[in-house]
This record gives C-alpha cells, structure tokens and sequence, in this order.
C-alpha cells in the first residue's frame, strides 16, 4: 500500500477545503475506497474521514414532499427503514440484494453512489489496457473475457457495468443528489449523476472532485409502495448483478398502465432507465404479452460481445417477471 496522510472533518466546510488536493479522497464506510487501494488501483496521497458529519439521519420532507437520505446513512439501516420499507420497497430490496450484511453494516449511502465498476481488468493494475484506469491504453473487455460487461450506453473505449443496486432503484425513483462544494449547494437529478462511458470513462459521475454528496432526496411517489427489485445473479448472495430490474407500476382497475418507472442493472456504465420501456407501457393492458414488448423495445438498440450476448435475452425476460411481479400487487 502506498503511504497516506489521514485526518477526520468536524463539518461539511472543512471536509470541502480538505479534499480540493488532487488527489485527495473522502473516506465513509471505505467499503469500496480501501479495496481500490489494497489492489493500488486508487493511489490518494490524503484520506478526509467524513464519518463524524452530521449527515447519518432519515427523516420525512416538510409537506410531504418525500424523503431525505443522510449520506452517511449505513445501507443496513436505509434497508430496514420504516419510510423506505412502506413508502419505497423497490430501494430497500434493492439494499437486502447488496453484498452481505457485513458490508451493508459499514457501506454509506454516499459510498454506494460513488462505487467503481468490477470490471476484471480495471481492477488489476498489471494489465495495461484500461481506458478508465489508464486513459488512452484501450479496453481489454472488447476483445477479451466480457461476461459481465455492457450491452447499452458502452463505447468503444469502455463497457464496464456500474456494480450497484442501490443505485438502480434510485434510478427508478427519480432521486435527487444533494451536493456542496466550494461555490455552495446544488441539486442533481439522478440521471444526471452517472455519466455513460462516451471518450471519458475514467470519469465515473459529473460529481466535481471537491464536492460532498451531504443527501439524497426521494420524490413523493405513491405508486411506488408496489414495486419490486430482481436481481439475477451466479448465486443467490453476495454477487454482482448479470442482469437486475427495479420495476413500479400503477394500473387502474382495468388492468391499464397509468403510471410506470423502470431502470436496469448490470447492463450499462450507469443505472439504466428504461425509457423505451416506460413509453411503450403506458395506456397498455398490464399483462405479460404488454411486458415482452416493452422490454423487446428498450432492448432494441443491445449490443452483446462473444462472452455476454446472452444478457440480452435475460435483460428481456427479468423485465418481464419483475414487472409481472408488482403488476400482481395491484
């Protein structure tokens, strides 16, 4: 491991000015952060401990506008939430489908928002060609073992997957990221957040270097106490989805879609939300003939490699029973 300096922030404003250094990182849970280290992908010459910020609550919006997260709210404790488990049930399943209950006990929800791809050559620095580690060296994933890689929004400079389910179902939710820097407060839409791999995929979120997620704000959506996460993976715990859905949906007594949020996982650099699905879905009868062609059409625009087309098919067919799922809620 290479030499660190370390301190701890008593407030928001010290751990901004801490971290403008360049290669300066704030430390949370370190979940992530301290294995990216151990493997001397990341290599920060200062570590800012943020976890004594006053920024661990969950609480409901004035009004009820929705809720607030803390960023240094542990995933265990956002999972059993009362508010996240009646109001946003697709986000606590998303949670209890993360890692193991070691990890959840320590990850942040800020932590969770910033988590780098799993990519195999990205994490070992002995292999050369990596545009998100070393921009400018190639993508080793194209023509090599991309089982895990992505079939949407990749690039030919990168199609590593974002590793996250937290993340999909706030895509799903449309959260909002709350962030404050040297030049104040400002909101982000979270599809706005993560960025697709395009010329730069070194660059994981819009987030600047100097600025510190402090919340994430969930819309009132009522709709969203029927909704549902399925995560496809090797095995049934602590793995990385191959495929995973974030599905809510509102029909009316006529078994019409009035309202629908869908998002993917384990299919793209960035939570993916299903727009073409949603689309498609809207004014249709909730059945499973409806759900196969909604998925056939977000799926339309795919792209599989030699190790991984079959993710296509499976992308489809989880889009499907998630979406059957909550529809058999209402």
């Amino acid at each position: 491991m290479n030499p660190f300096a370390y301190s701890r922030a008593s407030d928001a404003t010290q751990a901004i000015a801490d971290v403008s250094k360049p290669r300066a990182k704030f430390l949370g849970g370190g979940t992530n952060l301290i294995d990216l280290m151990k493997m001397g992908v990341e290599t920060p010459d200062s570590l800012i401990d943020i976890n004594r910020l006053p920024l661990a609550k969950i609480e409901a919006l004035p009004g009820g506008k929705g809720v607030r997260i803390g960023a240094m709210v542990r995933n265990s404790d956002l999972a059993e939430h009362s508010l996240i488990k009646s109001r946003y049930p697709v986000l606590s399943e998303a949670l209890l489908s993360d890692a193991s209950t070691q990890l959840r006990n320590m990850a942040t929800v800020g932590g969770n928002l910033l988590q780098r791809t799993r990519c195999y050559y990205f994490y070992d620095p002995a292999f050369p060609a990596c545009n998100k580690r070393n921009p400018g060296s190639g993508c080793g994933a194209i023509d090599g073992y991309n089982r895990i890689h992505a079939i949407l929004g990749q690039s030919e400079h990168c199609i590593a997957t974002h590793p996250s389910d937290m993340c999909v179902a706030l895509a799903a939710l449309d959260a909002v990221v709350r962030v404050q820097g040297p030049k104040g407060e400002r909101e982000i839409p979270f599809k706005d957040f993560h960025r697709l791999p395009l010329h730069t995929p070194e660059r994981d979120t819009n987030l600047e270097h100097d600025e510190l997620i402090e919340y994430v704000d969930l819309p009132s959506l009522p709709f969203a106490e029927r909704s549902h996460y399925l995560k496809v993976r090797d095995r049934a715990s602590y793995a990385f989805a191959l495929v995973s859905v974030a599905a809510i949906l509102d029909v009316d007594r006529s078994k019409n879609v009035k309202a629908v949020r869908v998002a993917l996982g384990g299919v793209a650099h960035k939570p993916w939300r299903a727009s073409k699905t949603e689309q498609a879905l809207i004014g249709k009868t909730a059945d499973e003939k409806t759900f196969r062609a909604a998925a056939e059409a977000e799926l339309a625009r795919a792209k599989g490699y030699k190790h991984n087309s079959f993710k296509i098919e499976l992308a489809k067919r989880a889009m499907v029973r998630a979406l059957s799922t909550v529809a058999a809620m209402t």
